[in-house]
């Protein structure tokens, strides 16, 4: 064998002498560069993409081919404004010589390699060459070139803060497998993490990760009024065997299920935020429809019924059926703005996979994690309701779920009225309900258990709509309304904090009202320049822009900057105050 090794050397040598020797050395590689954004921002990352077109006929080694005496093909960049973090090559191919008894690992046609790249922290904005150097060394089915290199030169343009960044060249780094690191803080190193979890395990433990990450979702604010909702909804219209109840709940989780895979993919493949299409006029009053035709049913105005023709063909089919569908499918809209790092991960994953049916999958399994829970909730929720013997009693309760149904109809309705009016619609409903309940309601008043109930429940929430109507002393930070160029360009000692919200979204005015407030975190918060970023109109080309120029994929996001401009920690759903003030402390 190494007789053989031996042979192959001394006519590699000869052939790259003789072909020298001749003049036939000669580009049969050339390279294109690509970076994917527009603009810089100094101390951040930025994607390279190198397009290697090999001639036909010919092939280069693959970075680490099997032969020690073979010359790897390796990428580099000579600048000192720019740093390799990450190279991604393709996958090679074994292609079998004529001199060679096993088969070499070589590259050959059209391929992709892949970097990422560190901006210096110290570029002025302006224009900065980027040099790529490939270096190769190519090869016949007879014989082999002398090792060369091939150069291809970008300039890429390094902007300011207050510059507009946006994406370019999409359709060639989908074709790589490259993720960004610690660009934008801690959430996108867990982002990375995920995708390697996802990229490392296979398909079933994968989908079985995804699922437990559903489950963890119903920790998140934005799913705590789903179990009110969800026991009120199966409680007022769930007369019936186990079995039924059964059913409906699971028709209740595949609702969810469709609506929020739907809204996932999408998201991830538009690169667009949860929750946008809550800012569509129709959708909201497609909501608001929804939850008002489902508390009709409360009221006794209708129930939901396939028709006797279909039903005699079915033979099984069942009131509540449809509602609990339609139900799931609004309250998978009602879920998805919550998010958090695990979340915004699987988005990352799943658009940089650009595969709609994968994605659809895991979103899928996501929603099913999620709702997985609910029907257990629906079974308990709708045995409540069998305690007491039937009567005057059950429909008393229907109406109480009714009134909570036009609740919330009314809360998404809010993101379409005047400011000056929405802060006093829900409260002014609140008090309407108590009286009514109260003072004309008179259905079972007769059940002593169930009419004090209804007495303590009554005054309950009309002490919370007159407790709306007190002025409070507002302490919080103190937010400005950012827009662009409302930075300031040097910004000295400070350090900035954006606040990236939404109308809609329950995390956001958990962190006003516990996170915000603070005496310890409004104090601390005086060391910096602090904005506010409306992101409740995302479809909007204000709202878009500032997507694109912070890479905001949910609200609640909150960056925070040191004195440098660089960001330091990006914070994506709640945190305590506790958590908060010790994370801007500490910044300089």
């Amino acid at each position: 064998m190494k007789k053989i090794k031996l042979f192959i050397i001394i006519l590699v040598i000869t052939s790259v002498d003789i072909l020298a020797q001749f003049g036939m050395q000669q580009d049969n590689v050339q390279i294109e560069s690509y970076i994917s954004f527009d603009k810089v921002y100094p101390g951040s990352e930025v994607k390279l993409a190198v397009k290697v077109n090999v001639e036909n006929g010919w092939h280069i080694n693959s970075n680490k081919p099997y032969e020690d005496y073979l010359i790897p093909t390796s990428l580099s960049i000579d600048t000192s404004y720019f740093k390799i973090r990450r190279i991604v090559y393709p996958k090679p191919r074994d292609f079998t010589f004529d001199f060679s008894e096993n088969p070499l690992s070589v590259y050959e046609g059209e391929i992709y390699i892949g970097a990422l790249l560190d901006v210096s922290k110290d570029l002025s904005p302006g224009q900065y060459p980027l040099i790529v150097n490939l270096d190769y060394q190519a090869c016949n089915d007879k014989s082999c070139l002398a090792p060369t290199s091939v150069q291809d030169t970008l300039l890429v343009t390094v902007a300011d803060k207050q510059s507009v960044v946006n994406e370019i060249n999409q359709d060639i780094f989908k074709k790589i497998d490259l993720s960004y690191s610690g660009l934008l803080g801690e959430s996108e190193k867990k982002d990375d993490i995920i995708s390697s979890t996802l990229e490392g395990s296979g398909l079933f433990l994968g989908l079985l990760l995804v699922f437990l990450g559903g489950l963890a979702l119903n920790l998140t604010p934005c799913v705590y009024p789903l179990i009110p909702i969800t026991v009120g909804y199966f409680g007022g219209q769930s007369e019936g065997s186990t079995g039924k109840l059964f059913i409906m709940g699971l028709l209740f989780l595949i609702g969810m299920a469709v609506t929020y895979s739907v809204i996932g993919v999408v998201t991830a493949l538009t690169g667009s935020i949860f929750g946008a299409f809550l800012q569509n006029p129709v959708v909201i009053l497609g909501i608001v429809l929804i939850f008002i035709v489902l508390s009709l049913s409360m009221f006794g105005v209708y129930e939901f019924k396939l028709p006797d023709s279909l039903v005699q063909k079915a033979g099984a089919a069942k009131q509540g059926y449809y509602g609990a569908f339609f139900m799931g499918l609004t309250m998978g809209i009602v879920a998805a703005p919550c998010i958090g790092p695990f979340v915004i991960g699987l988005v990352t994953y799943v658009a940089a996979k650009a595969d709609p049916f994968f994605g659809f999958l895991l979103f899928f399994v996501l929603a099913v994690g999620l709702g997985f829970p609910y029907i257990f909730l629906a079974v308990f929720s709708g045995k409540i309701k069998k305690l007491p013997r039937a009567g005057e009693w059950m429909d008393a309760v229907k109406h109480i779920f009714g009134f909570i149904l036009i609740g919330m109809a009314l809360y998404f309705l809010l993101s379409l009225l005047p400011d000056s009016i929405s802060g006093y619609i829900l409260p002014i409903y609140m008090m309407f309900v108590a009286l009514w309940l109260l003072f004309i309601e008179k259905l079972a008043n007769s059940v002593k258990g169930f009419r004090i109930f209804k007495i303590t429940f009554s005054l309950l929430i009309l002490a919370v709509a007159v407790y709306a109507f007190v002025p409070e002393e507002k302490n919080s930070v103190n937010w400005k309304p950012y827009s662009e160029g409302v930075i300031p360009e040097k910004i000295d000692s400070k350090g900035v904090i954006i606040d990236f919200y939404a109308d809609w979204c329950i995390p956001c005015k958990e962190l006003d009202a516990f996170t915000f407030s603070d005496p310890r975190v409004i104090e601390e918060s005086k060391k910096f320049y602090t904005y506010k970023a409306d992101m409740t109109k995302s479809l909007s080309d204000e709202v878009e822009t500032l997507r694109n120029k912070y890479k905001i994929i949910g609200v609640p996001t909150v960056l925070i900057l040191d004195s440098k401009g660089n960001e330091v920690k990006r914070i994506t759903g709640f945190v305590n105050a506790d958590e908060f003030y010790e994370i801007i402390k500490n910044v300089n």
